[in-house]
């Protein structure tokens, strides 16, 4: 594996979650692989889950990891032919470059800003430090991606459906907040790539990128749509068509153990209790919520494990 900037990157995706499940095992048995090896971490916005996983994975495999919040930095310029004699002190072209000088691998998180679509999906941030670092590449969340996210749920229900085709469902929840389409798109993305039956449901408006959900359904009523369900991942996003706005804040739309059954719940966190799920769903015996954050760090492990085979 060369990078890791999405799904796409993994050539067979079956057999990477069953080694990634395997390391679950003994989570040290690579433990000199990553030995003189250096993983720089970039935050361009915040996290917990991300951070300390990955730190946790690098870790695992023998590797020193350096952390870097960029609001301690200088400043940094995405576009070409800028006349820097504004805020930005420090150009991706050289700042990616002198990183993978202390780096043999960089992992970047950077979201977006819910107000440029056009520079928001064109991934300015992530593609310009892959365009322009000279070592492997992690996306750690970006503005319309989170692929070591999906890779955790991929995990996540493979360990636990019962059956060999679940019906999984993902739902929007109301959230005070406009928030990014980042994991909601990476969950597509996965169920495009398991074998599963998959309905996406939400209100109105808050249609995802039809690039992305392709033929997937959508089904508008909420209740309809947890019918059978086995997995119900609830997360909230913005609208897309209106770029970044709220349209619709409707609390019926709250995940609750009597809509979800007997399904098993997944979300990525953090999560408002009481806003998005109530309090019965995450601390029932269905939530899958802890054992998905768990499963984050073994998802990193493995992409860690196949970017060092590859430098090696």
């Amino acid at each position: 594996m060369k990078k890791y900037t999405s799904l796409n990157d993994i050539e067979n995706l079956s057999e990477t979650i069953q080694k990634a499940i395997q390391l679950k095992e003994n989570p040290y048995q690579f433990a000199d692989l990553g030995q003189h090896k250096t993983l720089v971490m970039l935050f361009f916005n915040a996290s917990l889950r991300t951070r300390l996983s990955t730190e946790k994975a690098a870790k695992n495999l023998g590797m020193e990891v350096s952390v870097l919040n960029i609001t301690n930095a200088w400043n940094m310029e995405f576009e070409d032919g800028t006349v820097m004699n504004l805020n930005t002190s420090e150009h991706i072209k050289e700042a990616a470059m002198v990183i993978s000088k202390y780096a043999d691998i960089i992992a970047v998180r950077a979201f977006p800003t819910l107000k440029d679509k056009e520079k928001d999906t064109s991934e300015i941030v992530l593609n310009s430090f892959v365009k322009y670092a000279t070592v492997p590449v992690i996306n750690m969340e970006s503005a319309t991606d989170h692929p070591l996210q999906a890779l955790a749920d991929a995990i996540t229900i493979t360990e636990t459906k019962i059956v060999s085709k679940p019906k999984v469902v993902l739902s929007w929840a109301p959230h005070p907040k406009a928030l990014p389409h980042s994991v909601a798109n990476a969950f597509v993305h996965l169920m495009h790539n398991m074998e599963v039956e998959f309905v996406i449901t939400h209100p109105e408006g808050y249609e995802l990128d039809s690039e992305i959900t392709k033929e997937f359904p959508i089904e508008y009523d909420q209740e309809k749509a947890f019918e059978n369900a086995d997995f119900i991942y609830a997360k909230n996003w913005s609208s897309f068509n209106e770029y970044g706005k709220i349209l619709n804040e409707d609390p019926n739309w709250m995940i609750t153990q009597e809509k979800i059954g007997a399904a098993k719940f997944m979300h990525c966190l953090p999560i408002r209790r009481n806003v998005v799920a109530e309090d019965a769903v995450l601390d029932g015996q269905n939530s899958l919520v802890i054992e998905q954050a768990n499963n984050r760090t073994f998802a990193t492990q493995i992409v860690l494990k196949e970017i060092l085979n590859y430098l090696s």
